[in-house]
C-alpha cells in the first residue's frame, strides 16, 4: 500500500485555484518528519500550497539573476587547428579564473551512456525509503553510501532538502543491486575520467607547468561519483530550505551531468546567479585544491541548488580527488596557501562542520 504525506505553506499566486500537493513519502526521505523541529523553530504556520499555481518552467521563486555559463566547445581539442586548439585552452584557463565553472560541448561522452546513467539513477532513488538506508544489504553498496538530509544542521541554513548515493569508484561492479548499474557506471567513470585529466592537464600547462601530477596522483580508485535527488519541497521559498547549501567542493573538478528542472545556482561578482540548463552540456567547477594548486588563480566559488516546490531533479557529480595521502602545495611562489594532504584537508572541513554547522574550506591553510 503507498502511504503519502501532505506538506502545505501558505503562498500567494496570479490566477490559481487551490489543489493539494501529495508528496510521496515510500521513496522519498521522512524530512518533514525527521526534522519537524528543526523547521518548527523557523517556519511557524505551514499551509496549504496550490500544486497548480506553481509554473513547472518558471524560475521567478528562484532566481536571483539568470546566465548561460560560458560554453566551451571540445572539437576544436581534437579537428580544429593549433590556433583553435590554443583558443580553446585559453578559453576553459579563462573560465576557471573568472567563473570557476563553465559548460562543455562535443565533451566525448556518448549521450546513450549519460541516457543509462539517469535511467539507473532514477531507479535507485525510486527504491522504497526503508531500502535505501539498508543500501548495504538490498542496493550492494558500500555500508555509508547513502545519505539523506543534514544530521549536523541546527538551523535551516545548514540543512539540505536531497538524497544522494555517494559511490567511490574503487568496486563499483556489483554496486547497485542492478546487474546492469555497475556496467553503466563503469562506462560513465572511464569516459569522465579520462574527460577529468583532460581539463586538469589544460589547467597545468595554462599555469605553465607540464605537469604529470594529476596522472600520478588522480585515479580512477581516488574518486567517487555523488549520484543526487532531489524531491520536491513543499518549503522551498523565501531561502527557507535548500536542496545543496552554499559550499565549495573539496576536489580538484567537479563535473556535473543535470536534468533540464534548473536549480543550481553561483556566486559571480558578489550575487547569486542561477545556472540555465543546457541539454548538451557538461558542467565543470573548479574545487579547492585547484584553487590552492594554482596558488589562487582559478577559483574554487559558492554554488547552491535551490529546491522546487512540484518538480523534482536529478544530477550525478564526478569528483576529482587525490588519495588522501597527496601533497597539496601552490604551483608558483610566494605560496598564499600552506602545504597539507589531502587527508588534512578533510579531516579539517569535518572537524568545521561538526563544531560550527558549515565548512570554512581554504581560508584554514592560508600563509
Amino acid at each position: 500500500m503507498m502511504h503519502a504525506t501532505l506538506i502545505y505553506k501558505s503562498l500567494t499566486f496570479r490566477h490559481t485555484t487551490l489543489q493539494p500537493l501529495i508528496i510521496n513519502m515510500d521513496a522519498d526521505p521522512p524530512f518533514h518528519k525527521v526534522y519537524e523541529n528543526l523547521f518548527d523553530k523557523t517556519i511557524k504556520n505551514i499551509n496549504y500550497i496550490p500544486q497548480n499555481l506553481v509554473n513547472k518552467d518558471d524560475n521567478e521563486l528562484f532566481v536571483v539573476e539568470e546566465c548561460e555559463l560560458p560554453i566551451i566547445d571540445l572539437n576544436r581539442l581534437c579537428f580544429g587547428t593549433e590556433l583553435e586548439r590554443e583558443k580553446c585552452k585559453t578559453e576553459i584557463a579563462r573560465a576557471s579564473k573568472e567563473w570557476g565553472f563553465f559548460q562543455i560541448v562535443n565533451h566525448g561522452i556518448s549521450s546513450e551512456i549519460l541516457e543509462k546513467m539517469r535511467f539507473e539513477q532514477k531507479r535507485i532513488f525510486k527504491q522504497p525509503f526503508d531500502k535505501k538506508i539498508k543500501e548495504d544489504k538490498y542496493l550492494k553498496f558500500p555500508s555509508g553510501s547513502y545519505r539523506w538530509g543534514t544530521p549536523s544542521a541546527t538551523n535551516l541554513g545548514q540543512f539540505s532538502w536531497s538524497e544522494a548515493f555517494h559511490i567511490p569508484l574503487i568496486d563499483i561492479s556489483h554496486s547497485g543491486g542492478f546487474d546492469s548499474f555497475g556496467t553503466v557506471v563503469q562506462q560513465f567513470a572511464m569516459t569522465v575520467s579520462n574527460l577529468a585529466q583532460k581539463l586538469a592537464k589544460i589547467l597545468a600547462e595554462k599555469m605553465g607547468h607540464e605537469s604529470t601530477f594529476f596522472q600520478e596522483n588522480c585515479l580512477p580508485s581516488t574518486c567517487y561519483l555523488r549520484m543526487n535527488h532531489y524531491p520536491p519541497c513543499p518549503i522551498a521559498l523565501d531561502d527557507q530550505v535548500f536542496g545543496l547549501t552554499p559550499h565549495t567542493d573539496s576536489d580538484f573538478l567537479t563535473i556535473l551531468h543535470q536534468d533540464q528542472v534548473g536549480g543550481l545556482q553561483l556566486v559571480k561578482d558578489g550575487k547569486w546567479i542561477a545556472v540555465k540548463p543546457n541539454p548538451e552540456a557538461l558542467i565543470i567547477n573548479i574545487g579547492d585544491l585547484f584553487q590552492a594548486w594554482s596558488n589562487g588563480t582559478y577559483v574554487s566559488v559558492q554554488h547552491r541548488v535551490v529546491t522546487n516546490p512540484v518538480v523534482e531533479r536529478f544530477s550525478t557529480a564526478y569528483f576529482f580527488c587525490p588519495a588522501y595521502d597527496t601533497v597539496i602545495q601552490s604551483c608558483c611562489e610566494p605560496a598564499i596557501y600552506k602545504e597539507f594532504s589531502f587527508r588534512e584537508y578533510r579531516q579539517q572541513v569535518q572537524a568545521d562542520v561538526q563544531k560550527l554547522g558549515s565548512k570554512i574550506g581554504l581560508s584554514r591553510f592560508l600563509v
